[in-house]
C-alpha cells in the first residue's frame, strides 16, 4: 500500500507565496517520475510541474517561472514552491508519484490540497 500526503496549502493574498509537500510512503522501492497537478472548479485537472529521479524539470507554461518543483530521494518527498500568486491559481493541488513496489510499477496520487489566493 502506498499513500501520499500532501500539505502547505491554505489562503494566501495575491502577490504571495505558497510552498507545498507531498510525502509517499508504504512499501515502496523506489520512485521515478513525481509531479504537481492542479484543478479549479469547472475545470480539467492540468499539470503543473514534474520532475525525474535526477532532476530533471518539466513546467506548464502558465507558471512562467513563478513556481519551482524539487524532491528529496531520501525523504520520498517533491516539493512545490510557488511564488508570485494570482487569483487565477486557486485549485486544488495534488501531487502524483510512479511509485515501484516489490511487484509493480503505478501512477499514486494524493488527496489534494486547497491553494486559494484572493485579490
Amino acid at each position: 500500500q502506498v499513500q501520499l500526503m500532501e500539505s502547505g496549502g491554505g489562503l494566501v493574498q495575491a502577490g504571495g507565496s505558497l510552498r507545498l509537500s507531498c510525502a509517499a510512503s508504504g512499501s515502496i522501492a523506489s520512485i521515478h517520475d513525481m509531479g504537481w497537478y492542479r484543478q479549479a472548479p469547472g475545470k480539467q485537472r492540468e499539470l503543473v510541474a514534474e520532475i525525474t529521479r535526477v532532476g530533471t524539470t518539466h513546467y506548464a507554461d502558465f507558471v512562467k517561472e513563478r513556481f519551482t518543483i524539487s524532491r528529496d530521494n531520501a525523504k520520498n518527498t517533491v516539493y512545490l514552491q510557488m511564488h508570485s500568486l494570482q487569483p487565477e491559481d486557486t485549485a486544488v493541488y495534488y501531487c502524483n508519484a510512479d511509485v515501484n513496489t516489490r511487484d509493480t510499477l503505478s501512477t499514486h496520487w494524493g488527496q489534494g490540497t486547497q491553494v486559494t489566493v484572493s485579490s
